[in-house]
């Protein structure tokens, strides 16, 4: 019997890498991991106040406040900001960028939500040096860092389309949402990957809400979250940053 053996051999996988990169995909998939060090599990973004409230006690009114901040919030100001920051990217704008980052900072009403931005924006800054991309290094200590900036800046780079680039955007802050309310509720895993799942089907609507905004449109209109995420700053009890 023949034995079967690989096919590439160690010289043909470095052609095959030097020929296929940037790997979009794969990149992406790296971008939206929870295993990716910017330390986006310790925020709750006023979750863990509204489930202190009961305004959020069980699977079903976790579903709905986490779809509510993300068609009135991520959808309006996160997400169009996000493609016109890939699109100044791929133009090497960096100016733009920055000018883009700037003013998504300046949309987080509270200073923990402003500490949030810019704490995962610096860090995901130092993994893109480590990654060779050289555009982030003078982000890692910029005030105005965002981790939408930083996150577009690595999907250019890699040649992800914008729209992909949204939808893993969108993907990896709901899920960190997800995770958060598991374990406030708590709730059972298959709890989660049930919110999960509606979710997953109402992010491609979402992102097209946002290619379709103009500049004068974008904006937030969850005034509840918003003040979830103030009055958390002064509870008693938290488990998370935000």
């Amino acid at each position: 019997m023949a034995t079967i053996t690989s096919m590439a051999t160690p010289t043909d996988m470095d052609t095959i890498t030097a020929t296929a990169e940037p790997f979009p995909l794969l990149r992406l998939l790296q971008l939206a991991s929870p295993a990716l060090p910017v330390g986006a599990f310790n925020f709750s973004q006023g979750l863990e106040y509204a489930v202190e409230q009961e305004w959020v006690r069980d699977a079903a009114s976790a579903g709905e406040w986490i779809l509510g901040i993300g068609a009135h919030g991520i959808a309006r100001v996160d997400l169009p900001l996000l493609l016109r920051l890939h699109a100044a990217w791929s133009a090497g704008d960096a100016a733009r960028a920055l000018q883009l980052s700037r003013e998504l900072v300046a949309t987080r009403e509270t200073r923990e939500a402003r500490a949030e931005e810019r704490h995962m924006g610096q860090a995901l800054a130092k993994i893109l040096v480590e990654f060779g991309i050289d555009a982030a290094r003078d982000w890692q200590r910029e005030p105005s860092a965002s981790h939408a900036a930083l996150f577009a800046l690595a999907a250019s780079h890699a040649g992800a389309p914008a729209r992909d680039t949204a939808l893993a955007y969108l993907w990896t802050w709901a899920e960190n949402q997800v995770l958060a309310a598991v374990k406030l509720i708590p709730l059972g895993q298959t709890d989660g990957q049930r919110m999960l799942e509606k979710i997953r089907q109402r992010i491609p609507r979402l992102v097209a809400l946002a290619e379709a905004l103009g500049d004068e449109e974008i904006g937030s209109a969850a005034p509840l979250a918003i003040m979830a995420g103030a009055w958390h700053e002064t509870q008693y009890t938290r488990l998370f940053r935000s």
